[in-house]
């Protein structure tokens, strides 16, 4: 697999990076929202045209997109019904019952996907252990299919009470609809998301369906637009838990795909971290939409089972619909390049979460936006050049970002433009630095002594004075930090996660139940990878999601990949007391200890890292030129010397103010940092 190509589509760009041998090439086009697959084939074109090499070169094809996180998020998914328990059919509308703002006495709640006509109760009920209570009513289920044809439903879910446990139930309803409305899919709880909790399990399934049909079709045009091209390959899709996936199995679980981008950027962070030696990082990934923040402790992106999307308070916790799917946790906010800037009711600016994306895009771009966007006010502060922005291929209007500024923010405020940019830079590093601290603090873990990964098209721009603001005295720009979460997908292994519940008490263990489970989780996780791993060989970790007895969180602890024996149940009740012990400072002794859910994963093995590079001789870089620019801390302008980082080599040094451009980004080296190029070309900001 000697030429591979990865694509990311973002809100704003999207980003390839192609791969042949040691040799690499990226690119950025504009995404094209109407139709994601026409800015891709433009980008497929226009890389392998730089590369020299032909379609059929091609080994394989990576594939990220925000795709079904925007259906979400807009609402433009299937008309979607939900067959459920009767009795049950209000779960998604009364969730657990939590509010996410205790003191607003007008809180809004999240829409369910399915309104209540289309949540359609069936007769028929399981025990929790899935024993049969009462058996499924298939004259009933029958009686729900004129109804289901004259709402046009175009994507059903299914989800049954105690199905994770027993899918007998579910798995007959989807046979029986199967004939009656053969072109229209249907998700099962029991294969979306086999856990305990109804409202995460129906949530996370009617999203699947949701979103379904529109993924579907989107793969099969972009499947057929690459074959148009002469690539005939194999494409693969980005996961959200940091894996790779065929084709077939993203078309029958897309739900997995809503934070496909961002993974990528935390595997490249990752891998870059590993690299460099670095075991301890926080990722820092700002593109044209979001800007995302990721922990990496001991090489590994922090891994979580949970995800909200579509919140409707912004950025808080128990506002969106919650989806149990595998995922890299991470926090993500609307502050990206394309991130719009306005003056809310108290006077004060805010940027985002709306944002210009590519069409119409920021003021500057010249495409009829007339909204000041975070490019923008960048622009203004003369950190970009007009000329060289995304690579020459799109010049910025510099005139058009003032004006959009001076309309929106420095009139309401009796600002110029200048000092109107100046404030909706500043917000923006403020509320990401705020979003670090806060994401560190609810993992138990703070930010003292890591180096920040910056890449994204903003990330480097906005890195060094992220870092000030929490802390941070090392910054790392890598090499292709434009497209990073494009590299990130080729870094990525053939993985699948399978997650099941099976209720388990240490002080009665059921080990050959276990036993049975996790090697019946091994089974269907290595048949999926199997299908993209083409022979490689494979490795296998497990979880269990542990919790003492009462109360209402887990906590993931490592499971031997192998046959359990009793005495590896007394090792891991030990291991739960020392990770429950790191998180809450001291352990419950005499209380027992639950088991919720366990996971498997199996992934094909990482090829071995790079070795590290010797330090090279130190020099004194020579600037290409200066350009005015204002400093957001003290809102001075200086001559800044200007970089081009295809012309420093290794060992390279320089002090700031300056910036380091390239096609596809610039760092910023703010006043009082240095910066050096290590043996890997990669560029090393310190602080002091």
């Amino acid at each position: 697999m000697s030429v591979r190509l990865a694509v990311d589509i973002g809100g704003t760009f999207t980003d390839l990076a192609l791969e042949n041998g040691a040799r690499r090439w990226t690119t950025k086009v504009l995404t094209t929202p109407a139709a994601p697959e026409e800015g891709v084939m433009q980008g497929v074109r226009a890389i392998l045209a730089d590369a020299g090499v032909t379609p059929s070169d091609l080994a394989l094809v990576i594939h990220g997109t925000t795709l079904a996180t925007n259906a979400l998020i807009e609402r433009k998914g299937a008309k979607t019904a939900l067959i459920t328990t009767e009795g049950f059919r209000d779960v998604l509308a009364l969730g657990n019952e939590a509010r996410y703002d205790q003191y607003d006495l007008q809180i809004v709640l999240p829409e369910p996907l399915v309104p209540r006509r289309l949540r359609l109760p069936v007769s028929e009920r399981l025990d929790n252990e899935g024993h049969v209570l009462r058996p499924l009513d298939e004259a009933g289920l029958r009686a729900l299919v004129p109804v289901l044809k004259a709402e046009r439903v175009e994507a059903i879910a299914i989800g049954f009470l105690h199905a994770f446990v027993n899918p007998a139930h579910e798995r007959r309803a989807r046979d029986i609809l199967a004939e009656e409305l053969p072109d229209v899919p249907i998700s099962l709880s029991s294969e979306v998301s086999p856990e305990m909790r109804e409202w995460e399990r129906f949530s996370t399934t009617v999203a699947n369906a949701y979103v379904q049909p529109l993924m579907s079709r989107y793969l099969t045009r972009l499947e057929s637009g690459l074959r148009d091209l002469g690539i005939t390959c194999p494409l693969f899709l980005m996961l959200s838990g940091g894996g790779l996936t065929t084709v077939e199995t993203a078309c029958r679980f897309p739900i997995r795909l809503v934070e496909s981008g961002p993974a990528g950027g935390a595997i490249f962070a990752a891998t870059i971290a590993r690299e460099c030696g670095i075991a301890d990082v926080l990722s820092y990934d700002m593109g044209g939409t979001t800007a995302k923040v990721c922990l990496i402790d001991d090489y590994r992106p922090q891994a979580s089972r949970t995800f909200e999307v579509a919140r409707v308070g912004r950025f808080k916790k128990g506002s969106g619909l919650p989806l149990r799917i595998p995922v890299i946790e991470m926090v993500e906010i609307g502050a990206g390049g394309g991130s719009i800037a306005h003056v809310d009711a108290l006077g004060r600016i805010a940027v985002g979460p709306e944002s210009a994306g590519a069409d119409p895009g920021p003021a500057c771009y010249g495409r009829g936006g007339d909204k000041p966007a975070v490019t923008d006010a960048n622009l203004a502060l003369g950190r970009y050049d007009p000329a060289r922005f995304a690579g020459g291929k799109l010049a910025l209007r510099p005139e058009a970002a003032r004006a959009a500024l001076e309309a929106h923010v420095g009139s309401k405020l009796g600002l110029d433009p200048a000092m109107a940019a100046l404030g909706v830079v500043e917000m923006v590093d403020e509320n990401m630095a705020n979003a670090a601290r806060v994401h560190a603090i609810e993992s138990g873990k703070n930010l003292d002594g890591r180096t920040l990964i910056a890449f994204g098209g903003g990330g480097p721009v906005h890195g060094y004075r992220v870092a000030e603001k929490i802390g941070i005295r090392q910054v790392l720009v890598p090499s292709g930090a434009g497209v990073g979460s494009a590299i990130g997908f080729l870094r990525a292994p053939v993985a699948y996660e399978v997650v099941k519940s099976l209720y388990q008490r240490f002080a009665s263990f059921d080990l050959a139940a276990v036993n049975a489970l996790l090697a019946e989780m091994q089974r269907e996780a290595a048949a999926i990878v199997a299908l993209g791993a083409q022979g490689a060989a494979t490795e296998e970790h497990r979880l269990g999601y542990m919790r003492y007895v009462g109360q209402g969180h887990e906590i993931a602890v490592p499971i031997p990949a192998r046959v359990l024996t009793e005495a590896d149940v007394t090792a891991i009740r030990a291991e739960y007391d020392r990770l429950y012990t790191a998180f809450y400072d001291r352990p419950v002794p005499g209380s027992d200890v639950e088991i919720l859910s366990f996971a498997v994963t199996v992934a094909t093995v990482p090829p071995p890292v790079a070795a590290a590079k010797a330090t090279p001789v130190r020099s004194r870089a020579t600037p290409a030129r200066t350009q005015p620019v204002r400093d957001t801390t003290t809102g001075a302008v200086s001559e800044w010397a200007i970089y081009d980082r295809v012309s420093l080599p290794p060992g390279a040094t320089l002090e700031g103010p300056a910036i380091i451009a390239e096609d596809e980004t610039s760092t910023l080296v703010g006043p009082g940092w240095r910066a050096e190029i290590d043996g890997f070309g990669y560029i090393r900001l310190s602080q002091g």
